[in-house]
């Protein structure tokens, strides 16, 4: 496979994805695209978890104990996440042939919009 370079300012969990993608597959510009944000994605939840590990779950304030408001916002990250990896139609497990592979395309694509008046 063709190694493409690691773009700028991915962290750990970004350049592991990154590297583990593109050594496996062959992609083009726009599923590239998608690459880099799932990358920063992957380092978003990271930072997320972090501080909630770091915080707990939960918050005391003067309203009384509250869910910490990285805990929701890690939730809209895993979605997007799985709607980016999605989209890119990675495939799991092993390949029986050698040649390059190609990401496999999602069941479904992405939401069109409903309802516009022409």
């Amino acid at each position: 496979m063709s190694q493409t370079r690691t773009p700028a300012g991915l962290r750990a969990a970004g350049k592991r994805l990154w590297s583990s993608t593109t050594d496996e597959f062959e992609l083009a510009e726009h599923e590239r695209g998608l690459l880099l944000q799932a990358c920063r994605t992957a380092d978003a939840l990271d930072a997320l978890q972090k501080v909630l590990e770091r915080d707990g779950v939960l918050n005391e304030s003067s309203q009384g104990t509250r869910v910490h408001p990285a805990l929701p916002e890690l939730r809209q990250q895993r979605i997007a996440f799985a709607r980016l990896v999605a989209a890119l139609g990675l495939e799991s497990g092993v390949q029986e042939d050698s040649a390059p592979k190609q990401p496999r395309r999602a069941p479904r694509g992405v939401y069109g919009i409903t309802g516009a008046v022409s």
